[in-house]
């Protein structure tokens, strides 16, 4: 099966389950293509899908990754002991685990091809990610709070392990509340990261997108935090700091000497 055939396949199989969209048209175009499915899968509520879809999806997403590159962390080098600066997509990343900046209900983003990193990370793991995260959520019984986190499988992605962590919601003035509930969503990644014997976790910029925490103020929380849990935690991970704005690059670059 070629990959063309492939992205038809998942996207015929998508549209077909939802009545309202049996009718529409499928684009020619291949990136129009792209984008379709990539929607169809965001807005998905997360129920039961064939043995058949998975196998195609999990061959899909497989060859998408590798054709846009995976990045170990031996490719890069540390700006401190521990510690490295990596611009560009999380997804492409293949640390021990990749943190994602969920929402509260801990599902992944259903707006259809949404910029945040809620939307690229389960878009690019594939469908068993919000089915994994709806049965952690259904046993837990209530919303995810902000300082928490929670692992799950990756699944397509070339890390091995996904944290979701939800960070603080900013309304008006960031208040000590909102940098200590901040604070807490990266100790809480890597004491999780800890428990399980990872190696290393790759960080965005957590609460700075829609959730509208000021970037500087933010990157100097994360990198206290987890320089404080490092000398704390001899044997803890080494952290990737992963930015995507060259504003934050150059925050994070500053602050890391």
């Amino acid at each position: 099966m070629t990959q063309q055939e492939r992205l038809l396949f998942l996207i015929h199989y998508l549209k077909d389950e939802n009545s309202p969209l049996k009718s529409m048209d499928i684009p020619a175009e291949s990136t129009a293509r792209k984008r379709l499915l990539r929607s169809l899968a965001n807005i998905r509520p997360p129920r039961a899908v064939s043995r058949e879809f998975l196998e195609i999806q999990n061959a899909y997403l497989q060859e998408e990754r590798d054709r846009n590159g995976v990045v170990s962390l031996s490719d890069l080098s540390p700006v401190q002991p521990g510690i490295y600066l990596w611009q560009g997509d999380i997804t492409r990343l293949s640390a021990d685990a990749i943190v994602n900046a969920a929402n509260s209900a801990m599902l992944g983003c259903f707006v259809p091809c949404h910029r945040c990193i809620d939307n690229a990370i389960h878009s690019a793991a594939g469908v068993e990610l919000r089915l994994e995260c709806s049965r952690i959520m259904e046993k837990q019984k209530t919303e995810e709070p902000a300082g928490k986190a929670k692992i799950t499988k990756a699944y397509n992605l070339p890390c091995r392990y996904v944290l979701h962590t939800v960070g603080p919601i900013i309304r008006g003035e960031v208040t000590k509340n909102d940098c200590g509930l901040l604070s807490d969503c990266y100790r809480s990644c890597l004491e999780l990261a800890s428990a399980y014997h990872l190696k290393s976790v790759a960080f965005c910029c957590i609460s700075t997108g829609e959730f509208h925490f000021p970037n500087d103020r933010a990157a100097e929380i994360a990198i206290r935090t987890v320089q404080e849990f490092q000398r704390k935690h001899s044997n803890g991970p080494e952290v990737i700091f992963n930015v995507f704005k060259d504003f934050d690059y150059q925050i994070y670059r500053n602050l890391l000497g």
